[in-house]
């Protein structure tokens, strides 16, 4: 089988968690036998064209715009030429896939012109992340998601509560529908480090620390982990540490802290590097992610993997993912004396904090394996085909 694959992003250009998921599905679908072209945007320094780990990457130029919209339509025109150029040169081919709103015009007018089935992978909606729609930008792309869901043959979800977000938002049909979990690949972390050097220059000797990674946005719900952290940081008598990693409204979050009186217990790192936070999960108490949206939670899994205790909120997949008191604590989404109780939950009892590391580590190959999951894709892929083909055949 013979697929091209359509994706606003991939490494080394990482903007979300689109860009390792498709970095790790496609080798695996590589893997399987198949044969994947895979089209994203330009990024400087990686070249125009390469092959990794058997995918043939093409990464094309973006005219550069003064709004996001608009670049974003730039990035169509592009990836919609460039598409067609590698499905006549590279051809023929089997299927379309495509990543997201961002790339549904290019992915639907390759579709049309070159009739051939197309798979739709939506990692999350406009509807999900601003609670309803409200402005014209969100209209806008609102109108975008449905626009790819209706033209796709098949789409696929990261999690149950996805599937019952495109019903509401789109009367999706849920025969229309599969639910496939994000995946990790498994990682070696690094061994060979001073860990009561690398810890003291986040926390001092006694004090307890917790963190969260990811972006510092309103549906990630950092405020809600400020907002629990007095009644933390009371029970701990003041010996606790809060590292908060990422970047976005940083800002806000820092004058959040300011108003709280929780200042001096809080660090806003910025970004961090992969290898730097490699080392810093294996010096950390907890992981806390509080979502107040979350359609899976990659970063969970990379806590799974590094034997992190985790604390989330019950908001969209995180439930899926995480087993109350078996694989981490599950909390009430947006509600700060759950979030404290689930943290100090963790901190207080070390051999609660062991159980749920290891039954994390055991459940990832079985769960969130990507050969697994790339299975499943194929299946999927099998099921757009013979669709299609009994469309054109009638």
């Amino acid at each position: 089988m013979k697929i091209l694959v359509l994706t606003w992003e991939f490494p080394p250009r990482i903007v979300g968690g689109i860009s390792r998921h498709v970095a790790e599905l496609y080798p695996e679908i590589v893997q399987r036998g198949h044969e994947v072209h895979l089209v994203t945007v330009e990024f400087a320094p990686a070249p125009a064209y390469e092959v990794v780990e058997g995918v043939h990457v093409h990464r094309v130029p973006v005219a550069c715009s003064d709004t996001f919209l608009h670049w974003v339509a730039n990035m169509n025109e592009s990836m919609g030429f460039h598409g067609g150029k590698i499905l006549m040169a590279a051809g023929p081919f089997d299927l379309i896939h495509a990543h997201d709103w961002l790339v549904g015009d290019a992915a639907v007018a390759l579709k049309d012109i070159f009739r051939l089935p197309l798979l739709a992978t939506l990692h999350a909606t406009e509807y999900g992340r601003c609670n309803g729609i409200h402005t014209p930008e969100q209209h806008y792309i609102h109108g975008k998601e449905g626009y790819l869901v209706r033209n796709a043959g098949r789409v696929i979800v990261c999690s149950q509560y996805m599937c019952q977000e495109l019903e509401r938002a789109f009367a999706c049909p849920g025969e229309k529908m599969r639910v496939i979990y994000n995946g990790i690949r498994p990682r070696p972390y690094p061994l060979d480090f001073d860990r009561q050097a690398w810890r003291s220059q986040y926390a001092l000797e006694g004090e307890k620390l917790i963190y969260y990674v990811g972006r510092m946005t309103y549906e990630k719900g950092v405020k809600v982990l400020l907002q629990a952290a007095p009644q933390v940081i009371e029970h701990l008598e003041g010996h606790l540490r809060i590292v908060l990693i990422g970047t976005g409204w940083v800002d806000d979050l820092e004058q959040e802290a300011r108003s709280l009186g929780i200042s001096k217990y809080c660090q806003f790192s910025g970004f961090m590097a992969d290898d730097q936070l490699h080392r810093f999960r294996q010096v950390a108490d907890c992981a806390v992610f509080p979502s107040l949206y979350e359609p899976f939670g990659i970063v969970v899994l990379e806590n799974f993997a590094a034997r992190v205790p985790v604390v989330v909120s019950n908001a969209g997949g995180l439930p899926e993912v995480v087993r109350h008191m078996e694989t981490g604590i599950v909390t009430w989404s947006n509600n700060p004396d759950s979030l404290a109780w689930g943290i100090l939950q963790v901190l207080c009892n070390p051999e609660l904090g062991r159980r749920l590391t290891e039954q994390a580590a055991a459940d990832l190959p079985a769960r969130f394996g990507w050969p697994r999951l790339a299975k499943a894709t194929e299946e999927v892929y099998g099921q757009v085909l013979g669709e299609h083909q009994g469309l054109r055949d009638n």
